[in-house]
Order: C-alpha cells, then structure tokens, then sequence
C-alpha cells in the first residue's frame, strides 16, 4: 500500500493529501469579500503553489469541483479559468452552487492530480 503524506495539516484539515501518484487539494477559496474574478484568481494561484509543492503541475489535474455562491456569477469565473487551464489539458470538471464557509466567499475550487 502507498504511503500516505498530509501537508499543511490542522486540526480539521490538510490542504494536500498524497496517496501514490494522486494528489488531492482541499478546497481552496480566495480573499472574502474581493469580486469573484479576483477570488477565482486566487484560488487557482493556491492551486498552483501546491501542485508545484506536490512536484505536479495544472496540466496533470485530472478532476476539478468548483462551488459557487452564485451561479448568476459562472461567466466571470469561467473566464479567469479559461484563461488559466492550458490548451488540451482541460480536466474533468463539476461546477455547483452552495452556501459556502462565509458569505463573503463567492468560489472554492478542488482538485485532484496525477504527479
């Protein structure tokens, strides 16, 4: 059985888990209250940062799950994505709408990758 390896872990959560050649983000969200193209951005920022972290890359992500506040919001999140995700390495993707942790957040991104 592969290792299994928390980063950046707390009391409730670990922002990365690595299980063999997968691994899994918990969900990132961006500044509260900042419009949403701006919390999309950081949100795939921290993303970035982990999967670089990990020794992986958003080229490799095989599965994402956005929650969203609003889905009146959906075009200007989607714009900040496809101008993030590079050309033929779009991954699997769900898209929702929830109540998220504060009001003041509009967007949570999860992923999961491949190294």
């Amino acid at each position: 059985m592969a290792e299994i390896i928390r980063k950046h872990t707390g009391a409730r959560m670990s922002q990365m888990v690595i299980h063999g050649d997968t691994i899994y983000l918990a969900g990132q969200v961006g500044t509260a209250g900042a419009p949403v193209a701006q919390q999309t951005q950081d949100c795939l920022d921290k993303v970035d940062a982990l999967l670089a972290e990990a020794g992986s890359d958003k080229t490799k992500i095989l599965s994402t799950t956005i929650w969203m506040a609003d889905m009146a919001d959906f075009a200007e999140m989607n714009a900040v994505w496809d101008a993030w995700v590079p050309e033929g390495h779009a991954p699997a993707r769900a898209t929702g709408e929830s109540a998220l942790a504060t009001p003041d957040y509009k967007v949570e991104v999860i992923v999961i990758a491949a190294k």
